[in-house]
């Protein structure tokens, strides 16, 4: 391809609404644009660098053994009805009347259409299991859209799923996708890691994401160094540091106007984990006291778990129900749920006296007030690994995949059955499975550029080499140019030509936020000693040759490139 007839829009300034460095980017080197907030238009760069990754999806995705079908984007309510999800789910989900004012949606992720075709095509365990997938748009209408194709309201997935007569068959099913998907990213290019994960709206028992390290992604993980144990923060298990025991008794402080830990952590000259964080909580049945040591935060997800939905107690409601004000709430003396984090089982703590202006310090759990044990505190950097107890670490990342065990969570309400060997009626067991080309792209990118631009890995690059003619009113420079176009090309290699009358430096820094692998470069002062310069823009080492060998030489690097993959893919 010829850039003086490609859409390739770059920009000198960065945008001023862009924060993540993706976004910055894939809009300078003129790879997207955006028509309003969470929805993106693909250029040709843009495009073909989703291609290149869908292709990779494609392939690994066959080699185990899944069928590509499509699925409508627009949905009749019954279908989501069916399994509830049209109830739960709540703004994020796109709806519609058609003329008929039937209510329909735009599809968010499609469980239910695989469950309703199951239900009408599978028969017999003859027939299981299956695995369908697609590359399909959805849509999603998220509340903040933001750093750029990360976090989108239209964006398109790889959704599979897998059909099974049983749970071995869906741990088969699970494994499968699994080492797919470490295949699938390592030939992306990217870091990345499994970790486990919360299956929210999703359903089923396990679940886990594959995470990206990068300061933009949206998502934190914990991980170990020690064991391999890692967890999305939303569910991540630690042990927070131990706290010396102090022989306390119990009494009553003044703490005139000091309400938050700090403060009073401060005039009492106490560090924060020597307090208990008293917070009551309003759930959908009855008040709830959560206590959290002073130096955590509750996790509201794991409490979601617990207790169901809940909200944070007004100051007027903590009046009502506990007699007290907030501020100087104290876990002593009242009579309803109490859910403390596990690590105050041991210790002694500070906390509200349950009466203004005064703390109480002394306290001992189990003597002083008794709870239901559980963890529900974010974990922190430097806490203690559930497993081995090294010290975690705690990473920013990308979210590119997800795999689901969904069970029979839409199988039954579906009515996706099947006849066993015995003639009894069973359901499917079902796992859910799904990966984001745009957002690898964007992680791809995140993982891979410096000051000049984009560094993108060679597999999923728009071309595999740039050809910079730097002089197209020379002859000559023009002349080799072309026979090394016609030469690459002929032997299948993607080339893009700068073939644009601009200066050296317009096209260098173009080359260079663009982010092309591989840069093949035809200065007059080189061509008159026979010689082409060929520069790896990443390393930005260069080496010349003779124009005759140019060709030879990139397809040597092609060949490199190809076996490192096979390697990947085997």
């Amino acid at each position: 391809m010829r850039f003086s007839k490609m859409l390739i829009p770059t920009l000198k300034e960065t945008p001023a609404d862009a924060e993540a460095v993706s976004h910055i980017l894939m809009l300078r080197a003129g790879y997207v644009r955006q028509l309003t907030a969470g929805l993106y238009i693909y250029l040709p760069l843009g495009l073909r660098v989703i291609e290149k990754i869908s292709k990779i999806l494609r392939e690994e995705m066959n080699a185990i053994g899944a069928q590509e079908i499509t699925m409508p984007v627009l949905h009749p309510s019954e279908v989501w009805q069916q399994t509830g999800r049209w109830y739960e789910i709540g703004e994020e989900m796109f709806r519609l009347k058609d003329r008929g004012s039937r209510d329909m949606c735009l599809g968010m992720t499609h469980e239910e259409i695989i469950a309703w075709l199951a239900a009408r095509e599978i028969r017999s365990y003859r027939e299981l299991p299956q695995i369908w997938y697609q590359i399909q748009i959805k849509l999603r209408d998220e509340a903040r859209p933001k750093s750029g194709v990360i976090r989108t309201r239209e964006f398109l997935m790889k959704d599979s799923y897998s059909l099974d007569a049983d749970e071995k068959g869906l741990e088969r099913s699970y494994q499968l996708h699994a080492e797919a998907y470490h295949k699938i990213f390592s030939r992306c290019g990217l870091k990345f890691y499994m970790v486990e994960s919360d299956p929210g709206m999703m359903g089923g028992a396990t679940a886990h994401e594959f995470m990206a390290p990068s300061p933009a992604g949206e998502d934190e993980f914990t991980m170990c160094d020690g064991c391999g144990y890692a967890a999305n923060i939303e569910l991540a298990l630690s042990i927070p540091k131990e706290v010396e025991a102090k022989n306390w008794i119990l009494e009553e402080v003044y703490t005139p106007e000091k309400r938050t830990v700090q403060e009073v952590s401060d005039f009492l000259q106490l560090d924060p984990e020597y307090f208990i964080k008293s917070i009551l909580l309003i759930s959908d049945k009855d008040p709830v006291l959560a206590l959290v040591r002073g130096d955590q935060e509750l996790h509201e997800k794991k409490l979601n778990r617990i207790i169901g939905k809940h909200r944070q107690a007004h100051k007027e409601e903590v009046k009502e129900i506990l007699g007290v004000e907030a501020g100087f709430i104290g876990p002593m003396g009242h009579r309803l749920k109490i859910i403390a984090d596990a690590c105050l089982k041991e210790g002694v703590y500070v906390s509200g006296a349950n009466k203004p202006h005064y703390h109480a310090k002394g306290i001992r759990p189990g003597k002083e007030f008794t709870a239901e044990w559980n963890d529900i505190h974010v974990v922190k950097e430097g806490d203690s690994c559930p497993k081995c107890n090294a010290p975690l670490r705690v990473e920013r990342a990308i979210e590119v995949g997800n795999i689901f065990m969904l069970g029979t969570k839409y199988s039954i309400p579906m009515r996706a059955f099947y006849l066993d060997k015995n003639g009894q009626e069973r359901p499917i067991i079902m796992g859910s499975y799904g990966i984001g080309p745009a957002r690898i792209a964007a992680a791809a990118i995140e993982q891979n550029n410096d000051r000049d631009g984009i560094i993108w890995p060679k597999s999923i690059a728009p071309f595999d080499v740039e050809l910079l003619p730097l002089n197209i009113r020379d002859s000559k420079t023009v002349e080799i140019a072309e026979k090394i176009y016609k030469g690459l090309t002929e032997e299948g290699i993607e080339v893009l030509m700068d073939d644009r009358d601009e200066r050296a430096g317009v096209k260098f820094k173009d080359a260079d936020l663009i982010g092309i692998p591989t840069q093949i470069i035809i200065g007059e002062k080189n061509l008159k000693e026979g010689l082409i310069e060929i520069k790896d823009r990443k390393t930005k080492e260069a080496v010349k040759v003779g124009f005759r060998e140019v060709v030879e030489k990139i397809l040597q690097s092609q060949i490199q490139a190809e076996t490192g993959r096979a390697y990947l893919k085997s």
